[in-house]
């Protein structure tokens, strides 16, 4: 039987796909050597925390620098 071990950035793509806290086109996730950089614009502050904890579940990640940016909406 041979087994298949996914990359780590196989696997930030994966876990990616299936989070609804990391799609969409404003995201950018940069894999490096454990450590993951995520940059881009959400919509509220959960969003930006919880796209941050989805990252660190993923087998190899050990820190995130997360510099998603909180879209401000303006009161009318």
């Amino acid at each position: 039987m041979q087994t298949c071990e996914a990359t780590l950035e196989e696997r930030i793509g994966f876990a990616a796909d299936d989070s609804p806290y990391l799609t969409g086109s404003a995201i950018s996730i940069e894999p490096g050597s454990r450590r993951v950089v995520v940059r881009g614009v959400v919509s509220s502050y959960y969003e930006k925390q919880m796209a941050q904890e989805t990252l660190l579940r993923v087998d190899g990640v050990e820190s995130v620098a997360n510099h998603l940016e909180v879209l401000r909406r303006r009161c009318r």
